[in-house]
């Protein structure tokens, strides 16, 4: 199969879909590989990076999604290249098509395939090419979240951990799934008071069990939510709903509760969002401020860190292109059940039910 590397143009966007490493295992097995000049610079891969791993480099972006007939990507086709898609052609990327209306008719117009990271399933009803990326953006909410809720930044000013004679902060993370987990794990290790909140009984079980001591659960529901939020000085948003849009757990009534420079976290922004105020940001201009408090919702929060983030994307959809090349995307998703959960659109037809949903279109199967 042909498969092509275009260089990512979102704003602040610098990972890359593919480790020269990754392009050698496909080269290897007779695929050709088509990567844009210039398209892993930011994750620290030059041209002669691809070139010795077998990778023929191509100037422009339209090059190079002419000639695949596989497009591997990191974040969803932006406006300019819409026109860019083909008839049939098959993209793999994250698209998150619940939350924004314009992107999802792009792609039922250009009858092309799109195969969606993050409603590939596995064996364990995990979604396994959300985990890295997950895992970086939960670490990153922390980190984040700790530095915005300095003064200078626009936040309270309170230290995370606290030191002796001082208490720490409070942090609330909403959501105990991979990104809420990894959130937890930052805020604890720098000395917080963590609280997650979660609606699955048998997840904050476990949770309670391997976590800190400095790390409690509660059971996620408004009456908790806003009896909490008074007393957080960072809430950090990590719900995710596969495929579909995120419930909006606190709302712009609520605000009036928070005190003044509390900073709010949305990792959830590209589904929409759990916390109702944030919009997306970029890491160019991150934050904006609504009723004193300090919202921080960068949409693609891993590309701030493209050097671990392309690594780790690799490492997970690598075997899946390896899967889609060999056999075509049509036989790869006959035989795999989880890799078929992954379509969303298919020449023209939605066929995935949480993107039917957000927009009230009709589900169809694929053919």
């Amino acid at each position: 199969m042909i498969i092509g590397v275009p260089k990512e143009i979102k704003t602040n966007e610098n990972r890359v879909s593919m480790t020269p490493a990754g392009v050698l295992e496909l080269t290897k097995r007779k695929h050709q590989v088509y990567v844009q000049t210039k398209a892993g610079e930011g994750s620290g891969y030059s041209d002669k990076d691809y070139k010795s791993a077998g990778a023929k480099i191509l100037k422009t972006i339209e090059a190079v999604y002419k000639k695949a007939e596989m497009i591997v990507k990191v974040k969803e086709p932006i406006k300019a290249e819409y026109d860019l898609v083909k008839d049939d052609q098959l993209l793999f990327t994250y698209f998150h098509f619940a939350s924004y209306k314009p992107l999802t008719d792009a792609m039922i117009k250009s009858n092309a395939v799109c195969l969606a990271y993050e409603t590939v399933t596995a064996d364990d009803g995990s979604l396994p090419l959300l985990v890295p990326m997950s895992e970086v953006a939960g670490r990153m909410a922390t980190q984040e979240g700790a530095k915005y809720l300095e003064k200078p930044m626009g936040g309270r000013g309170i230290l995370l951990g606290g030191v002796p004679g001082v208490l720490p902060a409070n942090v609330m993370i909403l959501g105990g799934g991979i990104v809420g987990t990894n959130a937890a794990k930052m805020a604890a290790g720098l000395g917080a008071n963590v609280f997650i909140l979660d609606i699955n009984l048998n997840r904050l079980r476990e949770l309670d069990d391997i976590m800190a001591p400095n790390v409690m659960t509660m059971f996620s529901n408004e009456y908790n939510i806003k009896k909490m939020i008074p007393q957080m000085d960072l809430i950090i948003g990590a719900v995710l709903i596969p495929g579909a849009k995120a419930p909006h757990l606190i709302t712009k009534k609520m605000l009036k509760d928070l005190r003044k420079g509390t900073v709010l976290v949305d990792v959830a922004v590209d589904q929409g969002g759990c916390i109702q105020t944030c919009k997306p940001t970029t890491h160019s201009k991150p934050t904006y401020v609504i009723d004193d408090i300090l919202h921080y919702c960068v949409a693609n929060m891993p590309g701030a860190v493209p050097y671990t983030s392309t690594i780790a994307l690799t490492n997970a959809t690598l075997p899946f292109v390896l899967k889609l090349a060999s056999k075509g995307w049509q036989k790869a998703c006959k035989e795999d059940a989880h890799l078929a959960n992954g379509l969303n659109i298919v020449n023209g037809k939605v066929v995935h039910e949480g993107v039917a949903k957000a927009f009230k279109y009709k589900l169809d199967s694929v053919s």
